[in-house]
């Protein structure tokens, strides 16, 4: 079966995509699985991680077709507030609860719960069912995660670094021994500067 096992981000590619495939939130978190697209595509997702694949991105396939990633409708709970403050308050709380929002510019959206809902009613909240594509924000810990990876790279620099330091401590070294021997070479001076006074005594 042939693979995907490359994302060209939304906006990255131009060419026309030979299939399109339709997934919710979750069916567009994955990191391994066999997929169809609406045209019949069969092929198997292989990522070396689970990603989280959002509307517009295009997956490659080995023979370079693409795979264009449509984010399908879902029932969500649109929330609105009075203002900017509020807004910030009620994301706080839904924040606290470890929930995916998706954050907009004057409304937050999540997936329809009766008690969250009622939760942010009752922080002033409007709230509006709706049926839309559902994007949360990645959020702070899949962000550092992304900037860890980033760094293990800078780390990798670093040791190469840390070998060339490895071989200026070796440098070192030598200097030490050419140090040892201008010691040695001045004792034996001294001894025999010594000898010469003994000998005239």
């Amino acid at each position: 079966m042939i693979k995907a096992n490359f994302i060209s981000n939304k906006g990255s590619w131009q060419a026309k995509a030979a299939d399109t495939i339709v997934l919710d939130y979750e069916g567009r978190h994955r990191r391994r699985v066999v997929m169809q697209g609406v045209r019949g595509t069969e092929f198997l997702l292989d990522l070396p991680e689970a990603v989280i694949l959002r509307n517009g991105d295009a997956l490659v396939l080995e023979d370079g077709r693409l795979v264009e990633i449509v984010a399908a409708p879902e029932e969500l709970a649109e929330v609105r507030c009075g203002d900017a403050r509020q807004l910030a308050r009620v994301a706080y709380h839904l924040g606290n609860r470890h929930v995916n929002v998706e954050v907009l510019a004057n409304r937050l959206r999540i997936r329809r719960d009766h008690v969250l809902e009622d939760m942010v009613r009752g922080l002033g909240a409007k709230v509006a069912h709706i049926e839309a594509p559902f994007e949360p924000d990645s959020g702070a810990y899949e962000a550092a995660e992304a900037h860890g990876h980033h760094v293990h790279g800078h780390n990798h620099k670093h040791d190469h670094g840390h070998k060339h330091d490895h071989a200026h401590d070796h440098d070192h070294g030598h200097k030490h021994d050419h140090h040892h021997h201008d010691h040695d070479h001045k004792h034996g001076h001294d001894h025999d500067h010594h000898g010469h006074k003994h000998a005239h005594d």
